[in-house]
């Protein structure tokens, strides 16, 4: 399922690169297939998956690689889905591509890490992209984790999940509105038991 060079092979990367929910090919898939011929990107649509990946990255306080060797596309299309609900851009690149992507920015220093075929995760929230991936490496041997970064730091596995394992920002932000839904309570609790030690008195 990878080429000569280690990378994902054209039509097994076109299955994982299918959107789990409308079934449409993004532009930053490496290879396309059509029946059974294969074409290559262009110079132009190579370029057009650079700028893609650029942006994601420019907006990036996180990106994952995982190794994904062997899985099949069914694991990766449930992957992607729990990549969606927490705004992961999740895909499956060629790595020369990442590497320009990456090039020049705080994530540049990652680029030596990609090796092999490599699923890539890239996140606006610090913690997202390592939590989804590390959640899922954890229940498919075949998916694994090999190294991540945010910006000007990358990390070996043992970093990422630490990183997985701390609280992302929608569920610092839940923690926060409970907190606030629970302040009222407790003040009026706090002014109900001044109440009743003054009617004591």
């Amino acid at each position: 399922m990878t080429n000569a060079d280690g990378e994902p092979d054209t039509g097994y990367e076109y299955a994982l690169n299918k959107d789990a929910v409308s079934g449409a090919i993004h532009s930053c898939c490496a290879l396309l297939t059509e029946g059974v011929k294969t074409l290559s990107l262009n110079l132009t649509e190579k370029k057009e998956v650079v700028a893609e990946v650029s942006a994601q990255v420019a907006s990036a306080q996180a990106i994952v690689l995982a190794e994904y060797r062997g899985i099949g596309v069914a694991d990766m299309t449930v992957l992607r889905s729990e990549a969606r609900k927490s705004g992961v851009y999740l895909r499956v690149l060629k790595n020369t591509l990442v590497r320009r992507a990456v090039d020049g920015t705080p994530f540049s220093a990652l680029a030596d890490q990609m090796v092999g075929p490599l699923v890539f995760g890239i996140s606006t929230d610090p913690v997202a992209a390592a939590k989804i991936m590390n959640n899922f490496a954890k229940t498919n041997d075949k998916f694994v984790i090999k190294a991540g970064a945010m910006p000007n730091q990358v990390m070996d596995v043992a970093g990422v999940q630490a990183l997985a394992s701390t609280l992302g920002r929608e569920e610092l932000l839940a923690k926060f509105a409970r907190t606030l839904n629970e302040v009222p309570t407790k003040f009026a609790r706090a002014l109900a038991a001044v109440r009743d030690a003054k009617e004591a008195a």
